[in-house]
């Protein structure tokens, strides 16, 4: 028995790095997976994999930042698996610049992808997952978002992407709160871990170790995904994990501070 047995899960950018393994990961675990990612080579090479090690996979090539494309997936689910029980929004890319050199384009390209592109599937999923709990079929589904410790720390040179995973933990906070009533739990991560874009950007860290454990190995991230995606983990929503390596924690997010009041209007010169 697999921990995902009998769910549907989709997956976007999935053809390479974290993407992918979360595809294998939940394949393994007896999951349906539609392998979303913009290569369809790419894309097509993992859904082999899936159906070799005698798993179930359908590939989908739509963007997911495209609101017609986002809906194409989420019916990619549907219509294959009969089924959608889980969301993976991973998909996404950086244009990194210093904010005095950033152009519209590169700022506009990294939030569309980034933060269109998970609010576009999740609103085609929600449609769904609501339809179903209204008639009478309570949903149990999963949505994992995919932010950064960019998102919640900061990142010199990465203001675009910044700003977008920083709306991406914001949105999983609040889509929590108001997906609750409809059987849905929704999490994010926040993962340090080799891709495409980690490797140029921070090479040295990323470096695949001569011998030990392989802390920066995009596998490392997928067995928490995966957890979140299962029935086990119903009573956890709205909230940001921190994963490298072996290494797994909470991000604590934003707090109030001390507080002075006093009691009537300040004067600039107070």
């Amino acid at each position: 028995m697999g921990l995902c047995d009998g769910r549907a899960v989709i997956v976007t950018g999935a053809g390479r790095g974290i993407g992918r393994a979360h595809a294998l990961a939940f394949a393994a675990e007896g999951a349906a997976v539609v392998v979303n990612e913009l290569d369809a080579e790419a894309g097509g090479q993992v859904v082999r994999d899936i159906l070799a090690a005698g798993g179930r996979a359908v590939g989908n090539a739509d963007d997911v930042a495209d609101w017609e494309g986002a809906g194409r997936l989420v019916r990619t689910a549907l219509e294959s698996f009969g089924r959608l029980d889980v969301l993976v929004n991973n998909a996404g890319f950086v244009r990194d610049r210093m904010l005095a050199g950033m152009g519209e384009d590169e700022w506009d390209s990294v939030v569309r992808v980034h933060l269109k592109g998970h609010f576009a599937p999740l609103r085609h999923a929600v449609d769904h997952w609501r339809s179903e709990s209204k008639a009478g079929r309570r949903p149990d589904a999963r949505v994992i978002n995919t932010t950064s410790g960019a998102g919640l720390m900061g990142s010199i040179g990465q203001a675009n992407y910044v700003a977008a995973k920083a709306g991406i933990a914001g949105l999983t906070v609040i889509a929590a709160a108001e997906l609750a009533r409809y059987g849905v739990t929704v999490n994010a991560i926040a993962p340090a871990a080799r891709t495409r874009m980690t490797e140029v950007a921070f090479a040295d860290m990323m470096a695949v170790p001569e011998s030990g454990f392989d802390a920066m190995a995009p596998e490392n991230v997928s067995p928490l995904v995966v957890w979140l995606g299962s029935t086990q983990s119903g009573d956890v929503t709205g909230r940001v994990f921190e994963v490298e390596g072996g290494r797994v924690g909470v991000a604590d997010g934003w707090q109030h501070g001390a507080v002075t009041d006093k009691g009537a209007r300040w004067l600039p010169g107070e």
